[in-house]
């Protein structure tokens, strides 16, 4: 199925597109609700029988729906948050209503922290992956830094708070810090494994990491207008920084730029500063979410996929993170 970009009459958006997100989401989510497990991963399936299959066909469409809007440049910003905000609003809601109802909607009926740093931290500690991890992995392999700026559950309140200032603001020292507490994190864990230390004492520790971040996204995030917890404090999104390399999604920007800086105001990542545009790409923190090319009155922001047009690589980008974003919705859950 063609995933060149082909203009409607609405828009720009690209029906194509949508019918291959739905087929694709659908296709993956069949082979999950024929896998036979005590436990099955599609939630409708453990109130009634046949109801994954109920639930491929809702959350194959509303991925379609996504695709075709998310198919207009103009239109990613609002519905990349708006389906951001869903997906955090439906894992967190899973994980409250295991809490206080049924552990029918946790994933495995054991508790997990909801906090993005364990998905890093916890395999360490534990000494084996999660499905979580996987899921990561996962989205690193297909989509590169996507993870932090659609699938993150985390992100999406980050994303809400920053916004409410019109300019971004860098810190200064926040690079260095990232990095420190980065491996810090590692050698904890790594420690607190080695040490046989108590299960109760590292959730202690991991709640009150996650309680920082929150802080930091209500504090920090709202006044530098910058992502402050996602760029700066999350290791896993520090982690995103060093391996989305495997994967080949870039943006690029092309010599029309005339360096007028309109891209700047709608970077949350800290990632379009003057001297990352004079070299022509994004800084290492960029997360593809693709919110600066409308912004562009010269179309000199692009993204690159190996040999292919700018139109199509960012088709096919579009096509990859909507399908796993719908993908995720059914199956993202502690």
């Amino acid at each position: 199925m063609r995933l060149t970009s082909i203009k409607q009459k609405n828009g720009g958006r690209n029906i194509y597109l949508a019918i291959a997100v739905f087929v694709f989401v659908a296709f993956l989510l069949t082979i999950v609700q024929l896998r036979e497990m005590e436990r099955p991963l599609l939630l409708l399936e453990r109130f009634f029988r046949h109801g994954g299959w109920l639930e491929i066909v809702f959350i194959a469409a509303y991925g379609g729906f996504l695709g075709y809007q998310m198919s207009d440049p103009a239109r990613v910003p609002k519905y990349r948050r708006l389906s951001w905000f869903l997906f955090s609003v439906v894992f967190f809601s899973q994980f409250v209503l295991g809490l206080l109802i049924d552990t029918i909607f946790l994933m495995t009926g054991k508790l997990h922290l909801p906090i993005p740093m364990m998905v890093l931290a916890g395999p360490i500690y534990r000494g084996q992956m999660s499905v979580m991890s996987i899921l990561f992995l996962s989205t690193i392999l297909l989509t590169g830094p996507a993870w932090c700026s659609q699938y993150c559950y985390f992100g999406a309140m980050d994303g809400i708070a920053s916004s409410k200032q019109k300019r971004p603001r860098s810190w200064s020292k926040g690079h260095a810090f990232k990095w420190t507490l980065f491996f810090l994190v590692i050698f904890l864990a790594w420690l607190f494994r080695m040490l046989g230390l108590n299960h109760m004492i590292t959730t202690v520790l991991a709640i009150l990491f996650g309680l920082i971040g929150i802080t930091i996204i209500v504090v920090l995030s709202r006044k530098y207008g910058t992502m402050m917890h996602c760029v700066y404090y999350c290791p896993l999104g520090t982690l995103v920084n060093m391996l989305k390399w495997v994967n080949p999604f870039r943006l690029q920007i092309d010599e029309n730029c005339t360096l007028c800086m309109r891209c700047t105001n709608h970077c949350r990542y800290d990632a379009l500063k003057l001297e990352d545009i004079k070299n022509r790409k994004p800084a290492y923190t960029c997360t593809l979410c693709g919110d600066c090319i409308t912004s562009c009155h010269h179309q000199s922001i692009r993204y690159k996929f190996l040999g292919l047009g700018p139109n199509s690589a960012r088709n096919l980008y579009i096509f990859l993170t909507v399908s796993l974003h719908a993908v995720f919705l059914a199956l993202a859950r502690i």
